[in-house]
This record gives C-alpha cells, sequence and structure tokens, in this order.
C-alpha cells in the first residue's frame, strides 16, 4: 500500500529514467537486485530526428517532385504561382542548413545524407537520442560572406529553367460577321503564306498576317454558302467546299478559279490536302479523291461511314488519311487505291470532328467526340490500338499539335467554350483560355507554329500566342515577327 502522492512519483521516474549508454554512466539498484545505467543529461541531437512524427514541424506528407503543371490544376498558367517553387526552394535550404540533407536541385528533391530516411515511417521516432555526429563542413566556410553552407549556394546558383507563360488574353479581335454556328463545318484556314482564309457566307476573305489587309477573294452567289476551305500545303491556292456538292480551287495570288470539281450531291464540310490530292468529306457520307493534276474530277471514292463526315486529316508523310462522321466513327485509310478502311476506331459516343495527327510521333491520332462524348482519345494506327483519353467536360470541337514542344490544343463547345492546351502525354492542363462567348468551332495554326486563331459563333476571331518557337530567337522571318505588332480589334470585311 503506498499513498497517490508517492505513486505518482514512481510513474513519472519510470517515463523519465530511461536506460541509455554513457561514457560515464551513474549506477544504481532496482528491484530484484538488477543493476541500471542512467546517463547524466539528455542532449537531443536533431540531425537524424523525424522530426514530422515529434514535432510536426514538417509538412504533413513526404516532400516529392512536382508533376509539370501541378501548380496550374485549377487551369491557370503554369507560370502563375511562382511562390510555390521559391517555397520548395527555401524547404530544401532549411533541410540542407539544419537537417545535414545535401541539396539536389530547385525542385525541393535533396538526397539524403548519413542514417536512416528522415521521413520514413520505420525510423526512430525518439527524440532524445544519439544520433549520428554532424558532417564535416566545407573548409572555406570560415571565410565565406555567405550564411549557407558551400553545398546550398551550388544548388542555388544552378540553372533554373523559367516556366513559359501563356497570356490569357487574346493579342487581336478580329470582327467575323455571317460567320456559320455549325459545328460540322471547317470555315477558317492559315496558310504557309500567311494568309488567313476566312469564310463569312457566301464569300472568303483573306486577312494577311503582315500586312493586316483584308481582301474578298471570292463570292459563290446568293444560292451558294461557303461550307469549308483548306489550303495547299504549298503555294497560294486554296480549295473551297460548297454547300451544293462542289469543290474549287482557288489561286490566291491571281484572285481567280482554277477549276471546278463535282462528285457530291451534298455539301462539302471538309477538306484535307497531302501534296497534289485533294480529299473532300461530305454530307453525302462519301470521300472523295482528287489529284488536282488530272482532269478528272475525282479519282476514287471511299464508302463506309454511315452519316456525314465532318473531319479529314492526312498524316505528316502522306500514307494515311484519318476521316471522322458524325457516325461516332474513327477510320484510318492507306494512301493508294484502297476503298476499304484499314483501321476502324469505334469507341467515341458522339461525331468525330476533331482530328490532328502527332509530328512528333509516327502513327499517333488524336481524335475528339461531339457533346455526348467529350473525350480526347489518342490511337496509334501502326497497331490499330488504342493508347489513352481524357475526359475534357465538354464538347471537343478541334484539336492541332504544336510542331515546337510535345502539346496541343483543343477547342470546346458545349458547355464551356474555352481554348485548353495540353501537355502530351500525361494530358496535364497547361492553360485554359476564355473569351469566347458561343461555342469555339474553328482553330488553325500560323506557319511559325506559335500562333492559333479561334473563331466562334459570336461572330469573332480571337489571335492567341501558345507555343513556343520551334526556332532560336531571332531566326523568324520579318512577316512572321510582325505578327504579334497589329494590336487591337478590327473586321474581318
Amino acid at each position: 500500500f503506498s499513498c497517490p502522492r508517492t505513486a505518482g512519483r514512481e510513474a513519472r521516474r519510470g517515463m523519465l529514467d530511461t536506460p541509455r549508454a554513457s561514457s560515464s554512466p551513474a549506477s544504481s539498484t532496482a528491484k530484484g537486485g538488477e543493476s541500471v545505467e542512467y546517463a547524466d543529461r539528455f542532449i537531443p541531437a536533431r540531425r537524424g530526428i523525424n522530426l514530422q512524427e515529434g514535432f510536426a514541424l514538417l509538412p504533413d506528407s513526404p516532400p516529392r517532385p512536382r508533376e509539370p503543371g501541378s501548380s496550374s490544376a485549377s487551369g491557370g498558367n503554369a507560370g502563375d504561382a511562382p511562390g510555390r517553387e521559391d517555397l520548395d526552394t527555401y524547404s530544401m535550404l532549411l533541410r540542407s542548413e539544419l537537417l545535414g540533407d545535401e541539396p539536389a536541385s530547385h525542385s525541393g528533391a535533396f538526397r539524403r545524407g548519413e542514417g536512416p530516411d528522415l521521413m520514413s515511417p520505420s525510423a526512430n521516432t525518439n527524440l532524445f537520442r544519439y544520433r549520428v555526429s554532424p558532417s564535416p563542413r566545407d573548409g572555406s566556410l570560415p571565410f565565406s560572406l555567405s550564411p549557407m553552407s558551400a553545398a546550398s549556394q551550388r544548388a542555388t546558383s544552378s540553372s533554373r529553367r523559367t516556366p513559359r507563360k501563356i497570356p490569357t488574353a487574346p493579342y487581336k479581335v478580329l470582327d467575323a460577321p455571317a460567320l456559320q454556328d455549325d459545328f460540322y463545318l471547317n470555315l477558317v484556314d492559315w496558310s504557309s503564306s500567311n494568309l488567313l482564309a476566312v469564310g463569312l457566307g457566301s464569300c472568303v476573305y483573306l486577312w494577311s498576317a503582315c500586312t493586316s489587309k483584308v481582301t474578298k477573294l471570292c463570292d459563290l452567289g446568293a444560292d451558294e454558302t461557303v461550307t469549308s476551305v483548306s489550303w495547299a500545303q504549298r503555294g497560294s491556292h486554296l480549295a473551297i467546299g460548297s454547300s451544293t456538292g462542289e469543290v474549287q480551287i482557288w489561286d490566291a495570288v491571281k484572285n481567280a478559279p482554277t477549276r471546278i470539281m463535282t462528285g457530291h450531291q451534298s455539301r462539302v464540310g471538309s477538306l484535307a490536302w497531302t501534296g497534289h490530292t485533294l480529299s473532300s468529306g461530305s454530307r453525302d457520307r462519301q470521300i472523295c479523291m482528287r489529284d488536282v493534276r488530272s482532269p478528272w474530277p475525282f479519282t476514287s471514292q471511299l464508302v463506309g461511314h454511315k452519316q456525314e463526315v465532318c473531319g479529314l486529316k492526312w498524316s505528316f508523310d502522306g500514307m494515311q488519311l484519318a476521316s471522322g462522321g458524325n457516325d461516332n466513327k474513327l477510320f484510318i485509310w492507306s494512301a493508294g487505291h484502297s476503298t476499304i478502311p484499314a483501321v476502324r476506331f469505334t469507341q467515341h459516343t458522339a461525331a468525330v470532328k476533331a482530328l490532328a495527327w502527332s509530328p512528333h510521333q509516327h502513327g499517333l491520332i488524336a481524335s475528339g467526340g461531339g457533346t455526348a462524348d467529350r473525350c480526347i482519345r489518342f490511337w496509334n494506327t501502326q497497331t490499330a490500338s488504342a493508347l489513352s483519353s481524357v475526359d475534357t467536360g465538354s464538347q471537343v470541337c478541334n484539336l492541332v499539335w504544336s510542331n515546337s514542344v510535345n502539346e496541343l490544343v483543343s477547342t470546346h463547345g458545349y458547355s464551356q467554350n474555352q481554348v485548353v492546351v495540353w501537355r502530351y502525354a500525361n494530358m496535364s492542363k497547361v492553360a485554359t483560355l476564355s473569351g469566347h462567348s458561343t461555342r469555339v468551332l474553328y482553330l488553325a495554326l500560323s506557319p511559325d507554329g506559335q500562333t492559333i486563331v479561334t473563331g466562334a459563333g459570336d461572330e469573332t476571331l480571337r489571335f492567341w500566342n501558345v507555343f513556343p518557337s520551334a526556332k532560336p530567337r531571332g531566326d523568324s522571318g520579318d512577316c512572321c515577327a510582325s505578327m504579334l505588332d497589329f494590336q487591337g480589334r478590327a473586321a474581318i470585311r
């Protein structure tokens, strides 16, 4: 029997008197005659201690390298939140100076020093325990004017990659009266000679990015409307599809037609060039293959879609043609005289208009579905396999791939009406651009690969700087460099 006060003292003594090894231990005899050695005092060593569990001074989770674009998870630009990276650098320096970890880079990652991993759950959490001896400091430290160690100085002075900033506002806006609000049409295209072609009603207008001059190329008449435009890869010839099913070839230099070709029974909503071959897709569900050097209106017809053909795109090597239809199908056709699709992809659940071949990987194509699908899907046409998909949350109207970086742009309709820059292959958002009030139905890439133009049913064309230059600064021509000089708002006609 013992009094409560005596029992409390014994309990506290049992918690504090932890057995320790000591160079000059003090001995005592416990009950039963066993000898226990105690240290004279406790000197806690912070290096090697799990401070997260012991003091709760560190973050709730171990530091890990952030994925690219993680700072823009909310849809903003990757360069709009530099404070997060600065905080990681500051945390890395604290660990280096206070805990003895060796700094590695600005990303917040670091190499562990001696002893167990500080953030490992298996590490001893006892705060009052002698750990490894501190690592020797740099011999030149007493003569240094910096409060940081030599390793920390090297880490902070290493080269730092500045994140690319994408402006969230267009640098130029053009009014485009009578620009049709029709998902199945393709009314905007940018030529290699820096001319932008826009179909407005029954007319086609050309806007020069070098001079900001607008010229009227043609007028199909009151009974016809322009349903698609597409520039030849080289030269100044423009293909124009009409609501009556005709395809006209115009010389933009002479402002004169070179030929008119038939072959369709309904409107021509999509056009695609490869060399001297022009492909046209129509509401009559057929694809006409045309050699513009031949006197015949078409050389062959491809039949496979059950509804309107609303998307056409040739691969960069000219060996495969991708077609998307309102029947939710994506077909891949081999170049030549084959009239049967080489590959059929049927995973989309809405119309497939948006198509883009990757310039960085042979046989990689991206496709986008309409309102009921909302997905961007990636396919390998060499193995006829589906690679991945991402749900964008809204109708995918257009896709275009950057030539300089492995990124692509998508434009959207219902219900967000926005432009999104994606980083492939993790499909993280680099930037989200807003400004159009209706569906962003049209998209074209400038010849220098830096600027995109978007068109919508709000009858405006907006120009955005989204991609870096593929050439070193100063190598671009004067015309392309002058594209950014024309600010403000004007009309396309």
